[in-house]
């Protein structure tokens, strides 16, 4: 098992196109349906697998492009150490003050390193000034518990 970590940061109108987060059914609509129908179906099933915006459901990053992937570890602590790292870097831009304040690393540390040790993923989220938003989210894989049958974007000893 290792860890793969990803990082995605921009306007909060595109993070809210939830079409293109998640995954397009796996049948296609019935023919005889609308034809708007079929072709948004198209577009999304032809976008979800490229578009670099967060998926709704966290095991779904491994189906992205791998350029997407900013870190592998082999080691809970050193995904969770890479995710702490990443919050106090944004922290200063965190639209909330009391999320500005509250920077708690250690806190971070062991429950991402908690939940990624049990294969869980992790996930965090933060609203930044202007109105931008930060995603953060380190994915268990190989296999990842909560969709196994999701290949692993980069083969071992792989550098991305």
């Amino acid at each position: 098992m290792h860890y793969h970590g990803y990082l995605w940061v921009g306007a909060k109108e595109r993070f809210d196109q939830e079409a293109l987060r998640r995954p397009p059914y796996p049948e296609p609509p019935p023919a005889g349906c609308k034809p708007e129908l079929i072709q948004r179906y198209r577009e999304v099933a032809a976008e979800f697998p490229i578009v670099d915006l967060p998926p709704l459901e966290t095991a779904y990053w491994l189906v992205k492009p791998r350029s997407l992937v900013r870190g592998t570890w082999e080691e809970a602590k050193d995904a969770g150490a890479w995710l702490g790292a990443r919050v106090a870097e944004y922290a200063p831009r965190f639209a909330s003050e009391w999320e500005r304040n509250f920077a708690d690393p250690v806190g971070l540390f062991n429950s991402v390193a908690a939940k990624l040790n049990s294969g869980g993923d992790a996930t965090l989220g933060f609203y930044l000034e202007r109105p931008s938003y930060l995603s953060l989210a380190v994915v268990t894989c190989s296999p990842n518990s909560a969709r196994p049958e999701l290949a692993c974007p980069v083969e071992r000893g792989e550098t991305v």
